[in-house]
């Protein structure tokens, strides 16, 4: 139930960016596209007109038939009828059976690849696990399939990330707008070669306020933290205007919601509170399973837990596509996904696949019930009034990629119970809410930024069609997925 990894974040953001609010740091103003971006600009129309397209707008109403969307100066500039006029000098696309949603905004997106040293057929690996960084591939992936803002919720290269975020922003690479987090706050005791270990609650403080300083827009906790060191690390995140995430099980739900966390991640799968022998402060070894199968989302104790979270204001990341993996013959194997990887990488993870798929399913009858509970009980907090987002975690057995991840992960969603709008609602206006930015991305309407995804055929009613994408408008550039795919062709793996 481990998941995730890594360590470390710092800087390249002048004094004035540091002044800024947070929001304004996430997404930049628009940039003309530079020289290493023009070869994957689709239309280089400073007017762009989308006719006779279906519109889903994020807000979780019904789709609006025959629709027109402007694009003008980076921003929509309407939504109308079919037959509204096109501004002069317009390049207009006539576009029946497409769909324009707005961009994805993903939750729990990494800028890594895992890697486990000289992994064999039979799941043998040598130690140190790894986190190569895929500077390269991962923006191109997460843009190519509609991606376009995300958060990245733990670094393993701090400078790379930051560094990343500034060239994507000033246009000279391609890629979605970030939330860079700083590396993760992990406690004493950390499986992970890559990561700071806090001594404390004012180790907590300083390492907050460290990455606050070099450009950080948000954090992460992790496993190992305690309590105290949790709440110091809310305290001065809050401080400084920004907001901490947590995948933990040191720390409970509960116990978290307490310490102010504003966002737990990966649904209600590490949830620690009711395992048997759970000592304060330390990972228990069940990792929050016995939890999870005890707690039937219409139990009372359920409901208290919802309660708690939603009375906080904890909101809940979905991660189902990594736990997808654990469930045989579950995930689909997604040709275009496997083509973009490395022959090294897409080796390792179809021997980790073919061990779990020709296991007998009774060895792994609990990671079906796990995906199927926190499935139910993500439905139960929405219904409840709970923010939900979502995110792929690209981690795992290797199989969960940049963008193809977001992708199913909305698919995943809508077989949890939710209809194909709300699921798109909770990948894309929500995480703008969590953000801060609803008022500038994650819903389709004039005056908001031109982040936009249009695909062939009517996700609406066939959810798979999400990944049908035809082109990205991020910031009104005009992006082609198939030209971003093609140039990260074999190498998400290697760079």
């Amino acid at each position: 139930m481990r998941y995730g990894l890594a360590s470390a974040l710092a800087a390249l953001v002048s004094t004035a960016a540091l002044a800024a609010p947070p929001t304004a740091t996430i997404l930049a103003p628009p940039a003309a596209p530079g020289p290493a971006v023009q070869p994957y600009v689709k239309s280089k129309a400073s007017v762009i007109v989308l006719r006779h397209v279906r519109v889903i707008d994020g807000t979780g109403a019904a789709p609006q038939e025959d629709r027109t969307v402007v694009v003008q100066g980076g921003r929509i500039a309407a939504v109308g009828a079919a037959d509204l006029a096109a501004p002069a000098g317009a390049e207009v696309l006539d576009l029946p059976g497409h769909t324009v949603l707005p961009g994805l905004v993903g939750l729990h997106n990494h800028m890594y690849y895992i890697a486990r040293p000289n992994m064999d057929a039979h799941g043998h690996s040598e130690p140190p696990l790894l986190v190569p960084q895929m500077t390269f591939s991962s923006p191109r992936l997460y843009l190519a399939a509609g991606v376009t803002t995300l958060r990245t919720t733990g670094s393993v290269e701090p400078y790379a990330d930051l560094n990343m975020k500034a060239q994507i922003d000033k246009g000279a690479l391609p890629g979605p707008h970030m939330d860079v987090t700083a590396p993760y706050l992990e406690g004493a005791g950390s499986p992970f070669i890559q990561m700071h270990q806090l001594t404390g609650p004012d180790d907590a403080r300083r390492f907050v306020n460290y990455w606050a300083d070099q450009g950080a827009t948000s954090f992460k906790a992790y496993m190992n933290i305690t309590r105290a060191e949790l709440k110091a690390a809310a305290e001065e995140a809050h401080k400084r205007g920004l907001k901490i995430t947590g995948h933990l099980c040191s720390v409970t739900y509960p116990e978290a919601a307490e310490a102010g966390v504003d966002d737990l991640e990966h649904g209600f799968m590490v949830n620690t509170q009711n395992d048997p022998g759970k000592t304060p402060d330390l990972c228990p070894d069940s990792g929050g399973e016995p939890t999870l199968l005890g707690m039937a989302p219409d139990s009372p104790e359920a409901a208290a837990l919802i309660k708690t979270l939603i009375d906080r204001k904890v909101a809940i990341t979905s991660t189902l596509p990594v736990f997808e993996q654990r469930v045989p013959g579950h995930a689909p194997l997604n040709p275009k996904a496997m083509d973009v990887l490395s022959p090294q990488a897409r080796e390792a993870y179809l021997y980790a696949r073919n061990r779990v798929n020709s296991a007998p399913r009774e060895q792994y009858a609990k990671a079906a019930a796990g995906l199927a509970r926190t499935m139910a009980l993500e439905l139960k907090f929405v219904r409840a009034g709970g923010l939900l987002m979502a995110g792929p975690d690209p981690t795992g057995n290797g199989g969960v990629l940049p963008g193809f991840g977001d992708q199913r992960g909305v698919q995943l969603l809508v077989e949890a119970g939710f209809t194909p709008v709300e699921a798109i609602k909770v990948a894309t206006l929500n995480g703008a809410t969590y953000l801060g930015l609803a008022d500038r991305i994650g819903s389709i309407a004039a005056g908001k930024n031109a982040d936009l995804v249009v695909v062939k055929g009517d996700p609406s009613k066939t959810i798979a069609d999400i990944e049908n994408v035809a082109i990205v408008f991020k910031d009104g550039v005009a992006f082609d997925p198939d030209k971003l795919l093609e140039s990260v062709r074999g190498r998400y793996g290697q760079y």
